[in-house]
């Protein structure tokens, strides 16, 4: 039976028809792989997804980890599939060799991490925070941090965090009052609130390792205003032994659990930092251990902030593409109804996939999905240029399109891979908003992924305030140099020329509506719309990933030939249905409105 979680079809036509990942093993790093071991991790993961994380989804969203004051319980089945997880290696599985990790290239690990999410995205945020932990401790902390706390990050006995927000804070990092204090010893002691902090607390792991922004105080004794004062620290539940063993517990305690509207599974804490129900070494306050240097915290976490938005957009994608084949199912098998030419009640119902709405429904999923996981797997891919690319104008290039997309791949997919999740509820009808179907809870999880890790306004203001004109504008010419090779290419296609076309007018209208918002000469202005400037450069990201798609797909015969038809298909439907809004976005873009800003408080 086809898996309701992803389409391995579609992934193997991403990674080997169109990446072409295979030509990554005439690289040093990646020499001992071939399209067998990519294969074989990517099965391993299936399995383990389907057999261990997909059935306990909806009992973790049921039975969410409960509080009593002491310590959070959850279903024993999370710690099981954990378990699973990390024995079978792959919260190491791209790690160096050295590390006990399995070397594969980012863009085969994100694919095989894919099916966790599309199982169980409350189960599988455990080890995605972790991994992520790990990353910005191998690219920051020191060989001692690395040895105390990321190698048994690897290992799976430690799992960690990330703690940026505070209650009064939110995204405005600027405003934390965290508070760490220097010891004789060179460690530091923080006193602080920390929200919204997901995997905070649990009994799932030996240990918890939280990297922390706080600030360290001015020779003043007051704490610097605004993002340069802010440092970053290893602050772990339980401190941890010159030889490795576990010491006392550190003074980190949970303040309480938030109750979510959907990632259920995933604990989601107010943590208390130095309050003093615990005395490490005999005094109150969290220990904790500088990352990097004082006062470069916001750019070491960064690492961590910047890597989770690739996976936020991934999880935004994978969780509307396993609604779309749960609707593509249901469709398939659910009988309803007659064409408007045929309405004889004495005929038998027609299937509802055969009705035009229908199709549209899906059809659209099929574009928003299929497109968002090309996205994701092409920025995976960038990440490996980066790492393995032996010529440095290479790695350059890859670089500056990575930043480029990175607000992108989050923001994109967190939009409208949760309208492909609103879709599938509507393909089911009244069955779709019953909680007997998967569909709404689909939804519901997904609906965080436009929120955390930045939230729609702040990566508008992320890509127009910063991305488009950073080095002078060398991350938007690198996008706009690779998009203009794509639309060269498929001008020599007859069937794909008048795409082309399209998708050149909207590339140049963005780049002319980018110089005019600067031209205002007032950054307010410039700012005012600046979620509507990234809905339309993403929807325009988009025509140019699934031109790319046709061009593997055009003129494919053969017994897979409905497969590229899909394909096609999906991609017509994206320059139809789709790519003409940009249009209009930005006939109001070029105005350089200020309706919004002009609105006063009391107006409302």
């Amino acid at each position: 039976m086809q898996s309701k979680l992803l389409s391995r079809r579609d992934i193997d036509f991403l990674l080997y028809e169109w990446l072409n990942v295979e030509s990554l093993t005439s690289r040093a790093r990646y020499a001992d792989h071939s399209r067998e071991t990519f294969n074989a991790a990517m099965d391993t993961c299936e399995q383990i997804a389907t057999d261990l994380f997909a059935p306990h989804n909806k009992k973790s969203d049921q039975q969410e980890p409960h509080f009593d004051g002491e310590q959070v319980t959850m279903i024993p089945e999370v710690g099981a599939a954990l378990k699973v997880f990390c024995e079978a290696g792959l919260m190491a599985a791209g790690q160096d060799y050295e590390r006990g990790g399995m070397q594969l290239p980012c863009v085969v690990e994100k694919a095989g991490f894919a099916y966790f999410k599309a199982a169980n995205v409350g189960t599988s945020s455990y080890p995605f925070l972790t991994i992520g932990n790990a990353n910005t401790l191998l690219k920051c902390g020191t060989p001692e941090q690395i040895r105390t706390f990321v190698e048994p990050m690897l290992e799976g006995r430690f799992f960690g965090t990330m703690c940026l927000s505070e209650p009064q804070a939110g995204s405005s990092l600027s405003d934390i009052v965290t508070r760490a204090e220097p010891q004789e010893d060179g460690t530091y002691r923080l006193t602080g609130n920390k929200m919204w902090i997901s995997a905070g607390e649990h009994e799932l792991s030996e240990n918890i390792v939280h990297l922390v922004l706080a600030k360290v105080p001015g020779p003043d004794g007051k704490l610097i205003p605004g993002v340069k004062g802010i440092s970053l620290f290893i602050v772990p539940k339980k401190l941890v032994n010159e030889d490795g063993s576990l010491g006392e517990r550190n003074d980190v305690v949970l303040a309480g659990l938030n109750h979510k509207m959907g990632y259920r599974g995933t604990t989601n804490c107010l943590l208390n930092f130095g309050e003093g129900k615990f005395r490490p070494k005999g005094k109150a306050g969290a220990i904790g251990y500088l990352v990097g240097e004082v006062h470069k915290g916001l750019a070491n976490m960064f690492h961590m902030m910047n890597e989770a938005r690739i996976g936020v957009g991934l999880g935004a994608v994978v969780l509307g593409y396993t609604g779309y084949l749960h609707a593509l199912d249901y469709a398939r098998n659910r009988p309803q109804g007659r064409h408007p030419m045929n309405k004889d009640p004495a005929k038998p119902q027609l299937r509802i996939i055969e009705h035009t709405d229908v199709k549209r429904m899906l059809l659209a999923q099929k574009a928003y999905v299929e497109g968002g996981m090309a996205l994701a797997l092409y920025c995976s891919l960038l990440v490996d240029e980066q790492r393995t690319n032996e010529s440095p104008e290479a790695v350059r290039e890859a670089s500056l399109l990575l930043d480029m997309l990175t607000p992108i791949v989050k923001s994109w997919p967190s939009q409208w891979c949760l309208e492909a999740n609103n879709l599938a509820i509507q393909v089911h009808g009244g069955y779709g908003y019953t909680r007997e179907y998967n569909v709404e809870q689909f939804y519901r999880d997904n609906r965080l992924n436009p929120i955390h890790e930045g939230t729609h306004g702040i990566q508008g203001l992320d890509l127009l305030g910063r991305k488009v004109v950073m080095q002078e504008g060398a991350a938007f010419k690198a996008y706009a140099n690779a998009v203009q090779k794509t639309i060269d290419r498929a001008l020599a296609v007859k069937e794909l020329a008048a795409d082309a076309h399209a998708l050149g007018a909207a590339l140049q209208r963005i780049d002319a509506v980018t110089r005019l918002l600067y031209a205002a000469g007032d950054m307010n202005k410039t700012l005012a719309n600046a979620s509507l400037y990234l809905e339309a450069f993403g929807h325009t990201v988009l025509a140019w990933i699934w031109l790319e798609q046709a061009l593997v797909a055009v003129g494919k015969e053969g017994h897979d030939a409905d497969f590229y038809r899909g394909k096609l298909q999906a991609c017509a439907y994206f320059f139809k249905w789709e790519l003409p809004k940009v249009h209009q976005q930005l006939d109001l873009l070029e105005t350089v409105d200020t309706t919004t800003l002009d609105m006063q408080d009391d107006w409302f």
